[in-house]
């Protein structure tokens, strides 16, 4: 059997080069990088271009089977234009540009700063709870999971929206100058894991979903990830405590 073609945005920030690594033998790979252009590896196919430009982003995922999307700002301390431009119309260029070129299954790399007042607040978050967003970054990200959800009942794009928490190495936590990351941390292993289980979790047309590692102390719930997704995280920071 063919191994799945997969579109990987973002590819030169940490959480791509993870995913390449943790990918590679998994699915026949496309990058997309933008200014960062990285030495190809092997199984692995490069473009590049800007996320905002509609005609690339068709050129680019035509002929996939899934993208992770993991391009945009990642600052929590970015200005409203900059995730505007980037994160919001960047993914509205990607899920339009599958829609036209029939690529059915968007992973999308969305944040756990979507609820971070709750987090300020100490209280529990499920992912079906309103937003609160913490920042434009994280109102960004929202705005892209809302989009998401349009696309998936109007043109049935299959959309897994990913909140992300802290992507980070095992140093972090066995370093840590914070207990928030016992709580928050989610590995590379895992990262990669939950990935794949959004790309191969077919039955699922749309969901939203908190990505952690199985931290005992964790405050985001994963359960709709393990029960939906079939996650099985492989790592807890209580094992590194």
């Amino acid at each position: 059997m063919s191994k799945k073609k997969v579109l990987i945005t973002g590819a030169a920030g940490a959480i791509g080069q993870v995913l390449l690594e943790g990918l590679k033998d998994r699915y026949d790979l496309r990058v997309l990088y933008n200014r960062t252009v990285l030495p190809q590896q092997d199984n692995e196919e490069i473009c590049q271009g800007d996320i905002t430009d509609l005609d690339t982003m068709e050129t680019v995922v035509d002929g996939c089977d899934a993208v992770i999307h993991m391009a945009g700002n990642p600052s929590v301390q970015a200005s409203f234009a900059d995730v505007h431009h980037q994160n919001s119309m960047g993914t509205y260029c990607l899920y339009e540009a599958c829609v036209r070129r029939s690529c059915p299954r968007v992973v999308f790399a969305s944040t756990n700063h979507v609820t971070g007042e709750y987090e300020k607040e100490g209280i529990y978050t499920t992912p079906d709870m309103p937003v609160r967003p913490d920042s434009f970054y994280g109102a960004s990200k929202a705005h892209g999971e809302a989009l998401g959800r349009y696309y998936a009942d109007n043109f049935g794009l299959a959309v897994i929206c990913l909140r992300i928490g802290s992507f980070q190495p095992l140093s972090s936590v066995t370093e840590r100058t914070s207990d928030r990351i016992l709580s928050t941390w989610l590995s590379h292993r895992d990262t990669v894991q939950l990935c794949w289980r959004g790309i191969e979790a077919e039955k699922v047309k749309f969901g939203i979903y908190y990505g952690i590692s199985g931290n005992k102390r964790g405050y985001w719930d994963i359960q709709s990830a393990i029960d939906e997704l079939g996650y099985a995280p492989e790592d807890n920071t209580e094992d590194h405590v």
